[in-house]
C-alpha cells in the first residue's frame, strides 16, 4: 500500500499529462469522484490538482512533449534529486528532464530506464506529496510492466535502494515482484514488476511503462463509469485472492491505470 510518511523510494506524488485537460477532469471526476483545481502557471502549459474529500490527490497538465502519448507519471522520494540523477546515468537510464527547483515547493526531476520506460523523482521542500493515499479515490500501488524483470530490479535497485520479494501469480501466470523501500517492513510494499512479452507492452509501442493503483470502494462501478465516459477496459474486473477486485483501465486519450477495490485485511 501507499503511505502519506513519504520515505525515500517511496511514491510521493503522480501527475497525468493529457491533450485535453477539461475533458480528462470530467473523466476522472466521474470515475473517482476527483475535483480540478487550476493554478495559475504564469502564462505558460494549463494544469492544476486533482483534490478528494479536500486533498490533494495527483496532478493534471497538458500535453507538450512532441510525439508523447497521454500517460501517469509517478514521482518518487528522494533526498537528493542532483544525486539520483548521477545514479540514473550510472545504471544505464537517461534524464529526460535535468533537476530543478520549483520554486520553494521542492526539487523534480524525470528519467527514463534503460529499457525505455518513463519515470520521475522528487526532492521535497515545502510540499513533500499527495494529500491523501491508501483510501478510495487515491493512489494505493504503483506497477511497472516490462520486458525485462531482471533488469529492472538491477537498475532501480541501483537508483531507490528498494528492496525486492517474488510471489508466483495464481494459475501459473508468471512471476511479480514486489517493491519495498529500503530498509522498511515487508508491510510497506508500494508497487510491483511485471514482466511481459514486447508485443503485450503495445500502449508504449513496446517500451516498458509505469501505471497508477487507484483504491476504489465499487470496482465495477468505477468500470462502469470509465466506460461510461469514453474510456475502456484493457482487463478485468477480476477477483485476485489476497489483493481484491481490480480492472486495467485506459482513459479517452490511452492513459492508463488501475482501480482496486482492496481485499479485507
Amino acid at each position: 500500500m501507499t503511505t502519506n510518511d513519504l520515505v525515500p523510494g517511496s511514491p510521493c506524488w503522480i501527475d497525468l499529462g493529457t491533450p485535453d485537460i477539461p475533458a480528462a477532469a470530467a473523466f476522472y471526476r466521474a470515475v473517482l469522484g476527483w475535483e480540478y483545481e487550476p493554478m495559475d502557471t504564469g502564462g505558460e502549459a494549463e494544469g492544476g490538482t486533482f483534490r478528494k474529500d479536500g486533498r490533494t490527490v495527483a496532478g493534471l497538465g497538458e500535453l507538450t512533449e512532441k510525439g508523447a502519448r497521454s500517460a501517469w507519471m509517478i514521482y518518487w522520494t528522494v533526498m537528493d534529486a542532483d544525486a539520483t540523477a548521477r545514479a540514473v546515468e550510472a545504471g544505464g537510464g537517461t534524464v529526460r528532464v535535468a533537476p530543478r527547483d520549483l520554486g520553494e515547493w521542492g526539487r523534480m526531476a524525470q528519467f527514463t530506464d534503460p529499457l525505455g520506460g518513463q519515470f520521475a523523482a522528487w526532492q521535497p521542500g515545502q510540499q513533500p506529496g499527495l494529500g491523501l493515499s491508501d483510501a478510495p479515490g487515491s493512489l494505493n500501488w504503483t506497477e511497472l510492466y516490462t520486458s525485462d524483470t531482471a533488469a529492472a530490479k538491477e537498475f532501480y535497485g541501483s537508483v531507490f535502494g528498494w528492496q525486492y520479494s517474488d510471489m508466483e501469480m495464481p494459475g501459473g501466470e508468471g512471476t511479480y515482484t514486489m517493491i519495498t523501500p529500503a530498509g522498511r517492513p515487508a508491510e510497506r510494499m508500494q508497487g510491483g514488476l511485471l514482466e511481459l512479452r514486447p508485443e503485450d507492452l503495445s500502449l508504449a509501442g513496446g517500451k516498458p511503462y509505469w501505471h497508477p493503483v487507484f483504491a476504489v470502494a465499487d470496482c465495477d462501478a468505477a468500470v462502469a463509469e470509465a466506460t461510461r465516459h469514453g474510456g475502456r477496459v484493457q482487463m478485468g474486473p477480476a477477483d485476485v485472492e489476497g489483493v481484491g477486485r481490480l480492472a486495467v483501465c485506459i482513459d479517452p486519450y490511452d492513459a492508463d491505470f488501475v482501480v482496486l477495490r482492496p481485499a479485507e485485511r
